[in-house]
């Protein structure tokens, strides 16, 4: 049994295939690349299953170009792939591609091992719609400690969730992160049409039993809802260049902060500097600089 302690980002691992080339993609990699910075490369890992295809291969070489640690055993089935296409308003659309490697990540003896030494993981939905990775993610979470930070970014994908799958998560986690839009069809999912967007919050943090839940409201802000607590922090104006990985490295580093022992306010405001800041600069892996690392520290 190791004596290291994991900071885990677990689910799908793609490429967005862009009219302009194709970028790696998925929650898992950036969330977990962010948390590294704050807690240290060596302690942080991504996992996923790549395929045994040369895409397989230029995924390894762009993680370990970040210096991601990554834990992606080989499947008979074609790494993970999304198609963006946008429309003549440069809106984007996504054909998130299926029955590809993701789908059918295994639980492994090394993956059943940083399970047991596990502090905190960060999953989503879109990784559980289909059976395979859904059980083994499941397995995953039920085999951490019982400190694991459990935060389920819950990320709906088009089609690809259902109540089962959002109350099977809900369930695990001990940290819920929605964003707003994401709440009003949670909200009809499970019948609470009439609340606001605090008192839902307030109902979903109680029925679960959650530590805290995070809510993002794009311009509008966001919250941390803790028991008896509520944390707000107004969104900085910033110069977007893009806003891709922005939400994964909120929940990094927010995670991080916790970790290190910050309060609740502490680490969502650095959370919200480092989400401004990504959006800055071009990709989902920028290098962050000095002074927003010192803040998690």
């Amino acid at each position: 049994m190791s004596d290291k302690r994991y900071v885990v980002g677990l689910g799908e691992a793609l490429w967005d295939v862009l009219p302009e080339g194709k970028k790696l993609g998925g929650a898992p990699a950036n969330f977990a690349y962010h948390a590294g910075q704050f807690v240290g490369s060596d302690n942080s890992i991504a996992i996923s299953a790549l395929g045994e295809d040369k895409l397989a291969e230029e995924t390894i070489e762009a993680l370990e170009e970040h210096g991601l640690k990554y834990l992606m055993p080989r499947v008979p089935y074609p790494t993970g792939t999304v198609q963006v296409t946008l429309n003549e308003e440069g809106i984007p659309t996504y054909d998130i591609k299926e029955n590809v490697a993701w789908d059918n990540i295994p639980f492994t003896p090394e993956i059943e091992e940083i399970a047991a030494n596990c502090r905190a993981v960060c999953y989503g939905s879109l990784a559980q719609r289909n059976v395979v990775s859904r059980e083994n993610i499941h397995r995953f979470l039920d085999a951490t400690p019982n400190d694991c930070m459990k935060i389920f970014d819950i990320n709906l994908r088009q089609q690809f969730y259902n109540k089962e799958i959002i109350q099977q998560s809900m369930r695990r986690c001990n940290i819920l992160k929605i964003n707003d839009e994401e709440l009003v069809t949670i909200g009809r999912m499970f019948g609470y049409p009439g609340l606001d967007i605090e008192n839902k919050c307030w109902l979903i943090l109680g029925k679960y039993d959650l530590d805290m839940l995070v809510l993002t409201c794009g311009t509008n802000g966001s919250y941390v809802f803790t028991r008896g607590q509520m944390s707000f922090q107004e969104t900085p104006k910033v110069e977007v260049a893009d806003t891709v990985g922005a939400g994964d490295s909120f929940t990094g580093s927010f995670c991080a902060a916790i970790l290190n022992g910050k309060p609740v306010p502490e680490a969502h405001e650095l959370a919200v500097k480092v989400s401004a800041y990504v959006c800055t600069q071009n990709g989902a892996m920028p290098t962050l600089p000095r002074d927003l690392l010192a803040a998690a520290k």
